[in-house]
């Protein structure tokens, strides 16, 4: 883990632990790798959120597109279940920030937090596209 890597996981954590409500929070590239996350996460599990929180944020990008103003642009997404709620927010270029709280959290205040995090340091929170061997010229 680089002392970036360490640096995220922190303010991961001091986000969940700032914020009454929120369980787990993952920063995540735009194709679903999991960039960072907090411990109370196993490594399986912060796999399992990354593709579930790229494929949320996928959808909504359709919705966007074919409902929206066309540009495909997604600000939030919120997804309420039975015993919690999922929060995704676009945190810089190509990554997005995912929270898991449970169900009786203020979603206004995790809201404000992920915004703020983001609005902090989202220059931190980038993932540029990953490419294949065969697309990279250089290779």
């Amino acid at each position: 883990m680089t002392d970036s890597d360490k640096s995220l996981e922190w303010l991961l954590e001091n986000l969940v632990a700032n914020t009454a409500g929120a369980c787990h929070a993952l920063v995540l590239s735009r194709d679903g790798l999991k960039l960072c996350h907090t411990q109370g996460l196993t490594v399986d599990r912060a796999d399992q959120l990354a593709a579930i929180a790229a494929g949320v944020q996928a959808l909504a990008h359709g919705a966007s597109v074919e409902f929206g103003d066309g540009t495909g642009g997604v600000r939030n997404s919120m997804t309420e279940f039975h015993g919690g709620i999922l929060f995704i927010v676009e945190a810089g270029v190509g990554s997005h920030l995912a929270v898991i709280a449970t169900e009786d959290a203020d979603v206004g205040l995790i809201g404000h937090n992920m915004d703020e995090l983001v609005e902090q340091i989202g220059s931190v929170f980038t993932a540029p596209p990953r490419f294949m061997a065969a697309d990279n010229p250089a290779s």
